[in-house]
């Protein structure tokens, strides 16, 4: 606490002012210091990139059979029932040729191509078309 004398002034405003510690007179401690950037003595950090966020959907697995299921389709998003199609497969190529080996060789051998349970089957979207996996019977 200060002492008051009966016959002293207050303080001058501008004194009043100063921090403790420094002379009235001395400037306040300067900022960094104004100009090239490069030549401060202060740390400059680079300029961080811009943070991405990606979002990932993981699809389940679906288990195809032969015959059609209902899915949704990663290209379109919508939910369709699949569109198949049988194509000759190993199990087709196997019968074939088990049948000529047993003697069916005048066109008997080809009758597997005409079996749908023999064949794989292909799953398409009905709506854009994309391919969305296949049933292999063997």
């Amino acid at each position: 606490m200060e002492s008051k004398l009966p016959g002293s002034a207050p303080p001058a405003y501008a004194d009043s002012m100063q921090p403790p510690g420094y002379p009235a007179s001395a400037p306040y401690p300067a900022g960094p210091p104004m100009g090239d950037p490069m030549a401060s003595s202060y740390p400059v950090q680079p300029a961080q990139p811009p943070i991405v966020v990606q979002t990932v959907y993981v699809q389940p697995s679906q288990n195809f059979s032969s015959q059609p299921i209902q899915m949704t389709c990663p290209s379109c998003q919508q939910v369709v029932l699949t569109r198949i199609r049988h194509v000759p497969g190993a199990l087709t190529w196997i019968s074939c040729g088990g049948l000529f080996i047993v003697g069916c060789v005048f066109g008997c051998c080809l009758i597997p191509f005409c079996v749908d349970a023999l064949q794989d089957v292909e799953h398409s979207c009905p709506n854009c078309g994309v391919h969305l996996g296949s049933y292999k019977r063997l």
